[in-house]
Formats: structure tokens, sequence, C-alpha cells
């Protein structure tokens, strides 16, 4: 079988691991969990590393586990956190979990290769379990200093915030350690995965196996990823980037990986492409020829854009972008969808018009200057003499006026001055 660890190592996607971890998955077909804790209806791409270790673990042939943690999210991972986390309702913890679960099992289809992915909830082993059988069976086999000892505690408490941390998430390591005994014992699972972040809970959890029945597992993480100025990856300004098309659209998920600066497009393309290293290291060799040309950030926008959305909706970003950049016709500006005309067009400067105005035919110099977009008759005038309007990518007479056939989605008309002065005109 392809050798698991030596497929993270290349991509600069193995960041620790227990000894003896090598051996045991080279031994034969091993199973292997990650959690996911189902605080958003949506992964978002920070989740992406998990997943595609999760990928990689299936292709070298084993059996990839995807936990969803309905209990522990009730109570909240403190690490990597500097305050307490706000808990959600059982029932929007629920619709999480479905929302994640149908996420999950289409990246990690059968097809891909290996093992089918099997995907456990953890509040089915813990709603039965009573809070005293909890601290009597599980809590006596771990001390507090153990626990204190751990960097997501440490951290809470000396850090910037000293407000400390509650009870509810210094036991989050327990809940955590517990879910490995219990996958161990009854799924034979013996290796759980997370990001560099979890190795304290991790590790609480192989010690739990070995204390309870005197059992072995192993442990293996992935590192932090952080852009190259230091700032959290998978943020922007306008938040986190989302893998569901509902929270974050195709065009700005395919627009977040091709503003990748060069420094951080070498190592998305390794971590997130399914491409090969030979393929991986010739693009690069591209890239460092020719850096304007900006290869990288094509190859990894597109393939992610296609395996995350779909081919079609790459195909809509890539034009969507082309008519952002004015590389585009008319015919392309009329076939986009009302997000997507929102989206290319967040941020441009907005005016609105009657609906009746536009039916009954509207001049283009009052659409100019009604709108706002130009500040009087006589700068539309030579605005138009010198041929620099345009509506909707096409050309504009001074004799143009503009219709209901015009509209955008039934309610948009784009106006433009120049190549990158643009306005978007709304019909109400």
């Amino acid at each position: 079988m392809k050798s698991f660890t030596e497929e993270l190592k290349w991509r600069g996607m193995l960041h620790d691991m227990m000894p003896g971890t090598d051996e045991h998955l080279a031994a034969g077909i091993c199973k292997g969990y990650i959690g996911f804790d189902p605080t958003a209806d949506s992964l978002g791409v920070g989740n992406l590393v998990q997943v595609m270790t999760l990928l990689h673990f299936q292709r070298a042939g084993h059996q990839p586990v995807a936990l969803i943690g309905g209990a522990t999210g009730m109570v909240g991972d403190p690490s990597g956190k500097s305050a307490e986390r706000n808990l959600l309702d059982e029932e929007q913890l629920r619709y999480n979990q479905e929302c994640q679960q149908r996420q999950i099992e289409r990246f990690l289809d059968v097809r891909a290769g290996g093992q089918p992915v099997m995907i456990v909830n953890n509040y089915e082993w813990f709603r039965e379990m009573g809070f005293l059988a909890f601290i009597r069976d599980v809590g006596k086999r771990i001390t507090v200093n153990y626990m204190m000892a751990k960097d997501s505690v440490k951290n809470r408490l000396t850090g910037e915030n000293r407000e400390g941390m509650s009870f509810t998430e210094f036991t989050y390591q327990l809940i955590q350690g517990y879910d490995f005994y219990y996958l161990w014992k009854h799924y034979g699972v013996k290796l759980q995965m997370g990001g560099s972040d979890q190795w304290g809970n991790i590790t609480t959890g192989t010690e739990l196996i070995r204390r309870l029945d005197g059992g072995e597992a192993f442990a293996l993480t992935t590192p932090l990823i952080r852009k190259a100025d230091g700032t959290k990856f998978g943020k922007t300004e306008g938040g986190n980037i989302w893998l569901d098309a509902r929270r974050t659209s195709p065009y700005k998920f395919y627009q977040f990986w091709l503003n990748a600066s060069d420094e951080d497009v070498k190592t998305y393309l390794r971590i997130f492409t399914l491409r090969q290293r030979e393929e991986v290291e010739a693009l690069e060799q591209e890239h460092q020829t020719d850096p304007a040309s900006r290869v990288l950030q094509r190859a990894l926008a597109e393939e992610l854009t296609s395996r995350i959305h779909s081919p079609e909706d790459l195909r809509q970003a890539v034009e969507a972008s082309r008519i952002l950049f004015g590389q585009s016709a008319p015919e392309q500006l009329q076939a986009l969808s009302e997000r997507d005309v929102l989206d290319v067009f967040e941020g441009v400067p907005q005016g609105s018009i009657s609906i009746t105005e536009i039916e009954a035919g509207l001049s283009i110099t009052d659409a100019l200057v009604k709108s706002g977009f130009l500040s009087s008759n006589s700068e539309a005038r030579r605005a138009l003499q010198e041929n620099s309007i345009s509506v909707n990518k096409d050309k504009a007479a001074p004799t143009r006026s503009i219709g209901t056939d015009d509209l955008l989605v039934g309610k948009y008309v784009l106006l433009q001055r120049g190549k990158k002065n643009y306005f978007l005109l709304k019909a109400e």
C-alpha cells in the first residue's frame, strides 16, 4: 500500500506522531479518525486540512472515520480559544451535524479509492451515560495535574484573557479522550488524527485506552496553517470561507484561492489538491519562470472550485471573473445569476431608479444622472460623446435608452465609464 505518512511529509502535512505509528500503518488496513465539531452548518476551508488528511488516509488503503461531535459540540473545545464559546441548543446542533455529514460523505466518497468512510456521532454513546458514571469510570483515571499540563488549559489560565475557563470546557479533553477509547474498544480504531492544537486532547485518549484496558493506540497531527503575513488561514475581511455555496458562493470561493499570495500558494497547492508530486513541482517551476502568469493560483482555484462545488460552478466563476476584469461579452453578463452579479460587483457603488421609468424607456442620460453615477447632464453628455459609457458591457450611444430587456436577472443594469469605473443600477 502507498505510505500515508510519506504522502503527508512531502505535502507538508505532518507535524507530529507517536512512536510506532508508522509501523502500525504499515501492518495492514487501519482505521483512523478525526473529529469535527458541529459549531456551524457547514465546514469551512480551515476544516479542509483534516478533510484532505482523511482523503489521503483513504487513498492509502486505510478506512477513514469521521466523528461528528454531537456531544462535544454541546461543550465547546477550548483548544486555540482565548475565551469561552457560546453554546448552541440541541436543535441547531442536530441541524449542523446533518449538514456537515452530507459534506463529508461527498468529499470522502468510496469511489475515491480505498475503504468507505465511516461516520459516527459521539452523542450516540454519551446520551445514555450519566454524570456520576462518567466521573467514576472515566474521570477517576485521569488526574487534574495531568489535565492542567495540557496547552489548551495552560494557555487559557496564563494568557491575556485571565477569566480562566469553566468546568464545562475543562472537561472537554476527558470527553474527547473517551471518544477515542470508545472507538478503540467498539470499532477497532487505533489512530486519532487532528491539527497540532489537538495533540493534548488526542494523547488524553491514548492514555485513557492504556489506563482503562491496557491497550495501545496512536496519534498523528498536522500543522496549523497561517498565511505568510501571520493572519489566520481561511479568514477574509468578509469572514470565514465556507464550503457550502449558500454561505460562500463558488465565485467568492474561487477568488479566495485565486488571490492567494505567491508565498502561500505553494503550501496550499501541496495540501489541498490531489496532484502528484511531479506535477506540483513542474507547476512550481513554471510559476518561478513566470510569476505574473499566476499559474499556481489558477491551478489551485480551478481544482478546488470544481471538486468542492462542481465543474459548472467553476465555469461560471471563471466567467464572472472575466467580467470583473473586462474580458467578457454582454451575453456572458446576461448569463450570471443574481448571486453572481452581487458577488462580482460587491463594493461597487449602487443607485436605484423606479422600475416604471425603465418600463417606459429611460434615456441613457437620465439613467446616468438620476442614479447618481454621474453628477450632471453635461457630464453625462460629455462622457457619451467620448464613447466612454457602457451599458451591460456594451458601448452606449447618446441616443440609447434603457428598457426591461436590459435588466440583469430582472432587476439590475451595469453602467460603466472607462475600463474600471463600474456602477450597479437597481430597478425598484
